[in-house]
C-alpha cells in the first residue's frame, strides 16, 4: 500500500479493479439468499417475468443515494456524469453503456464527496458510529467498512471483503489521521460497481432455463429504487437478510410501507413529470408553482384518497397560489395556496395544468403537432410511424406557407395534404383543442401578437369525437376507457427500465390490470401492490442478445 502513498488518497476503478475485483465478482449475488432453496416457480408465473438486464443508477437516483448514504447532496452530478437518456424515462438500462466518461465522472465525484464528507465533522458522525482511538484503529474502521459497506452496496458484506476494503487504513495509518483512510474508504465504495450499477444475478431456476431467481437483498433494491428513487434503507436490508421478502405477503407490506414515506411522492411526481414531459419546466417562479399544482393533485388521488387515476384528469377543482389563479383567470384561493373550483372555465384536471401545456412547445408557442402527439403516444400509448425519408420536413423549423401572413390554422396544414394527412389527423386536431390554453395555461382567444387570428378552441380526437378545450378532452379520454392499461404500462416500463416490452411483460400488465381495478376505475398503488407482490417480481429473465 505504500506505493499509493498521496497527500489525499486518489483511487481510481484501476486500483480498486486490483484490490477488491477478485472477491466482489465471486460475491455478487451469493450473499443472504433467503427464500426457498429450491428456485422453482409455476409455469403461469414463469410467462410473466420479464426481461432484465444490469441497470445504472441514473443522475437522479445517484444523487438521491448519496444524499441518503451520508447526507450530502452532489450537486455537480448533472456536470460530470454522462447524461441520461429519456425514452421518456431516465433509467432505461439498453440506453445505460458503459464509457470512460463515466468512469472518469464516478472517480471524480466519489472524490469530491470523500473529502467533503471526512474533512466534516457532523457529516463523518453520520457514518461512522465509533470515536477512533488512533489513526491505525482497525475495529472502528472495520465497523465503517461493514456497516457502511452493507448499505452502499445494498447487502453484507463477505468476510474477505470487509478484510479487503478495511486494507484501505493505511492510508490514515500513514498520514497519521484516522479520517484519511475512511476517505479511501468512502471513494473505493463510491467507485465500486456494485454502488453505481444494481446489479441483479440471482439464482438459476429448475426447468427454466433463461430465469433467475433473485436473492432477497436483490428484491429490496429493486423495490426501493422502483418506489423511492434511492438506496435501500436499513429496516428493508433487515426485512431482507430475515427471509420476509421471499414471499408476496412481506413484498406487499414492505412495498406499502415505502409507499408512505415522503420519497414514494416525489417519485410518482418524477414518473409523471418525465411520462409527460414536463420534467425541464423550470422548479422557480410562477413554474415552479404549477409543478406544486401538478404534485398536489397526484398525491390527493394516488396517496391521500387513493382514488382512480383517471381522476387526475376528471378533477374539478385544483390547488394554486394567489399568484397562479390569476394567471389561470380562476378564483384565488385566499391569501395562501388552497382548492379552489373550475367552475364553467373549461378546465378540468391534469389537461389544464400549466406543466402539462407547457410541454412540447415549440418556436415560442404552442405546437397542436405535437400536442396531439404527445396525448396519443404518452396517454393513449399509440404509436405513430415517423414519415418515410422523402416526406420528412425540418422539424426544428416553423411550419411555413405561401402567405407568410396566415394564421396558425393556415400553417399547420399537413392533415390535409394526401400524402401526410394519414398520421397528421390524428395529431393536429387534438392540439387546436387545446389551442385556446397557451404554453403557460392561460386562456387566449387570439394567436400571440394577432388579433386578427382568432382562436376557436375546437378540436377532434378521430375514433372518440370532438371537443373543445381541456375538460372536454378530458371526459373523452376518461370515456374511452383506454387511459388505464396505457398508464399502468407506462409504469410497468418504469419500473422495469425499458421502453420494449414484450409477451411476457403484457401477460402480468393483462393480469396486474384487472386485480387493480374495480367498476370505478384503475388505482395506481392497487396496481404497484399487485406488480410488486407477483412472483415475477423476485425472478428475472435473461436478455435476448442480438
Amino acid at each position: 500500500m505504500g506505493s499509493m502513498t498521496l497527500t489525499r488518497p486518489a483511487l481510481s476503478w484501476l486500483a480498486l479493479g486490483a484490490l477488491l475485483a477478485p472477491s466482489a465478482v465471486a460475491c455478487v449475488g451469493n450473499i443472504g439468499d433467503g427464500g426457498s432453496p429450491d428456485a422453482t416457480i409455476s409455469l403461469s408465473d414463469a410467462d410473466e417475468v420479464g426481461a432484465s438486464g444490469m441497470r445504472r443508477l441514473s443522475i437522479t437516483e445517484y444523487r438521491a443515494t448519496v444524499s441518503d448514504l451520508v447526507g450530502f447532496d452532489i450537486t455537480t452530478a448533472p456536470e460530470v456524469l454522462p447524461a441520461d437518456t429519456l425514452v421518456p424515462f431516465d433509467n432505461d438500462f439498453t440506453t445505460q453503456t458503459p464509457s470512460e466518461a463515466l468512469i472518469k465522472g464516478a472517480e471524480i465525484l466519489a472524490g469530491d464527496i470523500a473529502i467533503a464528507v471526512s474533512t466534516d465533522a457532523e457529516l463523518r458522525s453520520k457514518i461512522v458510529d465509533c470515536e477512533p482511538t488512533s489513526a491505525s484503529d482497525d475495529a472502528c474502521f472495520r465497523s465503517f467498512v461493514t456497516k457502511f459497506g452493507r448499505r452502499a452496496l445494498r447487502r453484507p458484506l463477505s468476510s474477505d471483503e470487509v478484510g479487503d476494503f478495511a486494507a484501505l487504513l493505511a492510508f490514515g495509518t500513514e498520514a497519521d489521521d484516522f479520517w484519511v483512510g475512511i476517505e479511501a474508504g468512502l471513494r473505493a465504495f463510491l467507485q465500486h460497481p456494485e454502488f453505481l450499477y444494481r446489479v441483479e444475478v440471482g439464482e438459476p431456476v429448475a426447468d427454466q432455463p433463461t430465469l433467475r431467481r433473485l436473492n432477497d437483498f436483490e428484491v429490496a433494491a429493486r423495490l426501493s429504487y422502483f418506489l423511492t428513487g434511492t438506496t435501500t434503507p436499513d429496516w428493508l436490508l433487515d426485512v431482507a437478510e430475515d427471509g420476509s421478502l421471499a414471499e408476496s405477503e412481506g413484498l406487499a407490506e414492505a412495498a406499502a410501507k415505502l409507499f408512505e414515506s415522503p420519497p414514494a411522492r416525489a417519485r410518482v411526481a418524477r414518473f409523471h413529470a418525465m411520462w409527460l414531459s414536463y420534467d425541464q419546466l423550470s422548479r422557480t417562479g410562477i413554474s415552479g408553482q404549477m409543478h406544486g399544482e401538478t404534485e398536489a393533485l397526484l398525491e390527493r388521488v394516488v396517496f391521500d384518497e387513493q382514488r382512480p387515476w383517471t381522476e387526475v384528469l376528471s378533477a374539478s377543482e385544483t390547488f394554486v397560489t394567489p399568484e397562479l389563479a390569476t394567471h389561470y383567470g380562476l378564483p384565488s384561493p385566499g391569501p395562501e395556496a388552497g382548492w379552489v373550483a373550475y367552475g364553467d372555465s373549461g378546465r378540468k384536471g391534469l389537461f389544464s395544468h400549466g406543466t402539462f401545456l407547457s410541454a412540447v412547445s415549440k418556436f415560442g408557442d404552442t405546437s397542436p403537432t405535437q400536442r396531439g402527439l404527445l396525448v396519443r403516444a404518452r396517454l393513449f400509448c399509440e404509436t405513430i410511424e415517423k414519415p418515410p425519408a422523402e416526406l420528412m420536413v425540418d422539424v426544428d423549423t416553423p411550419p411555413a406557407v405561401a402567405d407568410p401572413d396566415a394564421c396558425k390554422q393556415e400553417r399547420y396544414f399537413m392533415s390535409q395534404e394526401a400524402a401526410c394527412s394519414g398520421c397528421h389527423t390524428l395529431m393536429d386536431p387534438i392540439g387546436f383543442g387545446l389551442e385556446a390554453f397557451d404554453a403557460t395555461g392561460r386562456f387566449r382567444e387570439t394567436e400571440p401578437e394577432r388579433p386578427d387570428c382568432p382562436i376557436d378552441g375546437e378540436g377532434e380526437f378521430v375514433g372518440l369525437g370532438t371537443f373543445n378545450g381541456p375538460a372536454e378532452l378530458a371526459d373523452l379520454a376518461v370515456e374511452s376507457g383506454k387511459v388505464e392499461a396505457c398508464v399502468a404500462r407506462q409504469l410497468y416500463r418504469f419500473a422495469v427500465g425499458r421502453f420494449e416490452l414484450d409477451e411476457h411483460d403484457f401477460a402480468l400488465l393483462e393480469r396486474a390490470v384487472e386485480e387493480a381495478s374495480d367498476e370505478n376505475g384503475l388505482r395506481l398503488d392497487a396496481f404497484i401492490t399487485s406488480y410488486v407482490s407477483s412472483a415475477a417480481f423476485r425472478f428475472r429473465r435473461d436478455e435476448v442478445t442480438k
